[in-house]
């Protein structure tokens, strides 16, 4: 087999990634959601307070409505705006001609950081928290709390995304890989699990544990203000925004929003799609 350069690699794997997208990202989809489901019955860090079966249900409901409406409104999503951005030459990183290796590491990195600040944003713009507040209404905390978002928010992160990548001119390559890892630490740092403290300590140097973002659920405002990060940890110790534990320990602390505490706001998918119109 000859040979490839890097521009040449490069090109090869961009096209796979095109034509292999969906199912790469089912396939990881499906398999973080397994693993951390079965992870939760086998070791379930706390008690669930409301029906497994009834949460999941809707919860996964919400997805597969915001996968149908994403595909509709975008059908070619983030990556269309890639190959778009990559053929037209914009965004800083299409100006430049980096081994592929370092565009794809600059890529995630950077936008990682950007999925950072709109997770801040979208907790200090009180527009914006209506929407987010969604996710954080959920009475428990599982694989599925990582999916679950309000349609509106989808589409705005959508919208953030596709600047990001007209400024930045990532590769097609790293916003697939990006994608796929960000929905998988999502469903792993939401998992209902709990690594050993050590094994905790020396993860969370890098990327976010269960144990560290379940912190940022809790109906404490001061700790739900915290520990913003999906992805890498390092943007939470940057900012200043690190909490290592919640003060009453995962077992004691209170999972939510406390002005919704109403099944039919907080559970079922016709409550968490009008949630956002409803209270203060």
């Amino acid at each position: 087999m000859p040979h490839l350069t890097d521009s040449q690699w490069h090109y090869t794997m961009d096209n796979w990634l095109i034509e292999n997208e969906p199912t790469v990202r089912m396939a990881f989809f499906f398999g973080s959601l397994t693993i951390m489901a079965l992870w939760e019955v086998i070791a379930p860090c706390r008690q669930l307070s409301v029906s497994k079966t009834l949460r999941w249900v809707n919860n996964l409901g919400l997805v597969f409505f915001n996968s149908l409406l994403i595909r509709a409104i975008t059908p070619t999503a983030a990556v269309g705006v890639a190959i778009w951005a990559q053929h037209e030459g914009w965004g800083l990183l299409n100006q430049f001609e980096l081994p592929a290796i370092a565009v794809l590491l600059i890529s995630v990195t950077v936008m990682d950081l950007v999925i950072y600040g709109q997770h801040v944003l979208v907790h200090h713009v009180p527009v914006l928290w209506r929407l987010h507040r969604v996710h954080h209404a959920d009475p428990d905390y599982d694989v599925t709390t990582g999916s679950r978002f309000h349609p509106l928010e989808i589409i705005l992160s959508m919208l953030i995304k596709f600047g990001t990548i007209l400024l930045l001119g990532p590769s097609v390559a790293a916003v697939i890989v990006f994608e796929v890892v960000l929905n998988a630490m999502a469903m792993f740092n939401h998992a209902n699990i709990q690594l050993p403290k050590g094994i905790d300590n020396f993860i969370r140097k890098l990327v976010v544990t269960p144990d560290m973002h379940r912190v940022h659920h809790s109906k404490v405002i001061s700790e739900s203000n915290s520990n913003f990060g999906f992805n890498l940890s390092i943007w939470d110790r940057i900012f200043g925004t690190y909490k290592d534990q919640p003060d009453e320990g995962h077992q004691g602390m209170r999972i939510g929003i406390g002005q919704f505490n109403d099944d039919k706001d907080v559970v079922w998918i016709s409550g968490m799609l009008t949630l956002p119109f409803k209270g203060k």
